[in-house]
């Protein structure tokens, strides 16, 4: 029986993507693991990768098409034996823009002359939380065959997916029947209001010489997910100066000692650094907002804004405080540069606890960063400067001082518990031998 090839959800938060390139072409043979198509997502282009065995029957979306839908059907595959003469043109029939809910009750008058339609594949499975259960079109076919529950079945395919090997050795157990969803979600709450029409601001534009630039998704992503968090998130504000002398002193001695190594640090590193001990020193700010609760975490997983055309990334580097200044350094560098190609993993940029972005390197003196949800906060470094400080002793002196901004979730994190971990990160850059410690 013909199978469909749906769109993959390649993040959790992903409902559309980009089918950019196709890697196979119809009349192909297939095995699971082998590489079907580039998708594009909201941050990165990922492989998709089949999960069954088959023959590339038809291709229903064809490459570069923009604003797929996950689960949308983008080609069949067929089993040994069958020709595309089985696939009786069923997935051309579905209108592209009817939801997916409401395809069993449109699809129900075709005309008595029409070849009859293979049967669709189930509707994906849910587990008993509301939960959606990945598995192949073709595993839920033969699942819903031998009446099994898929919910108690562990996958083996790309991330935990069920195939179609881990159904066909499995038995039938009693189920009970989990009761049909009702619409008795809670009600969304109601949009806030996001300014004029794009109809009404072209208009105001009207016999002046403009041109219209799509958002693609990245674009889409950023505006949604900031704007989002400055209308959700209390934002509070906490702002130092950093002496940055004996930092810079300290790094021009680390790196002549690197020189053979061929590292190179930067002060950004030294600044990821001192926010991972930080954290650990003050581990109650390591910490997520998680809607009903707050996650407390142990490793320090700081993120890092990373510019790119178009957009940005923030690559997360894991357990940083566990790692030296030169480990630091060369993961940062290698983020930076496949982030530039937009070829991380969702892993490398999805997670962590506090963010860094540094517009120094720009010339900037000071800023203030939006809180990346579901991040506690996020601390923003303007450039180093010389200024007249007084010093210890009370003289008069000159100091090369960076100003940085620490933006706060105040569901999170309280005023005084947010200054303790300023002055940790502030007391860790003008004494960096002790982050080596």
């Amino acid at each position: 029986m013909p199978t469909e090839i749906l769109m993959p959800a390649l993040s959790p938060t992903m409902e559309e993507g980009t089918l950019a390139k196709w890697l196979v072409k119809e009349g192909d043979t297939v095995s699971s693991g082998d590489l079907l198509a580039e998708i594009e997502t909201d941050k990165a282009t990922m492989e998709f990768e089949a999960v069954d065995e088959g023959i590339v029957g038809k291709i229903l979306i064809p490459e570069g098409t923009e604003g797929v839908k996950v689960n949308t059907a983008i080609a069949i595959l067929l089993e040994d034996g069958e020709s595309a003469d089985d696939i009786a043109a069923a997935p051309a029939k579905t209108p592209e823009a009817a939801p997916a809910a409401d395809a069993g009750n449109e699809a129900a008058a075709p005309a008595a002359s029409e070849a009859p339609a293979p049967a669709p594949a189930p509707a994906a499975p849910v587990k008993a939380d509301g939960g959606r259960i990945f598995a192949s079109p073709l595993a839920r076919r033969i699942a819903a065959q031998k009446g099994l529950d898929l919910a108690q079945i562990t996958g083996s395919g790309p991330h935990g997916r069920i195939v179609k090997a881990d159904v066909e050795g499995a038995t039938a157990t009693a189920t009970t029947p989990a009761p049909a969803a009702t619409a008795t979600a809670p009600a969304t709450a109601p949009a806030a209001a996001s300014g004029p029409s794009a109809d009404m601001v072209a208009r105001m534009y009207e016999g002046r010489e403009y041109e219209e630039i799509q958002l693609d998704g990245m674009r889409k992503t950023i505006a949604a997910r900031l704007g989002e968090a400055k209308q959700t998130i209390p934002h509070f504000y906490l702002r130092r100066d950093i002496k940055l002398d004996a930092l810079l002193k300290f790094r021009s001695q680390l790196n002549k000692q690197l020189e053979g190594r061929g590292v190179k640090l930067s002060v950004n590193d030294f600044i990821i650094k001192s926010v991972a001990n930080a954290l650990q020193q003050v581990p109650a700010c390591n910490a997520v907002w998680a809607g009903d609760r707050v996650l407390q975490l142990k490793p320090s997983d700081v993120a890092v804004a990373v510019a790119i055309e178009g957009g940005l990334f923030t690559p997360v580097l894991q357990d940083a405080d566990m790692k030296s200044l030169s480990a630091l350094s060369t993961e940062m560098k290698d983020l930076a540069a496949r982030a530039r190609e937009r070829k991380l993993a969702p892993h490398e940029y999805q997670g962590g606890t506090f963010a860094i972005s540094n517009l120094g390197m720009f010339g900037i003196d000071n800023f203030d960063a939006i809180v990346n949800p579901p991040h506690a906060g996020i601390l923003a470094v303007g450039t180093g400067v010389k200024k007249p400080v007084v010093g210890d002793d009370g003289e008069l002196t000159v100091a090369t001082v960076m100003s940085v901004t620490m933006s706060v979730d105040h569901r999170v994190i309280d005023g005084a518990l947010g200054a303790e971990l300023l002055k940790a990160i502030v007391d860790n850059l003008e004494n960096p031998m002790v982050m080596l410690a």
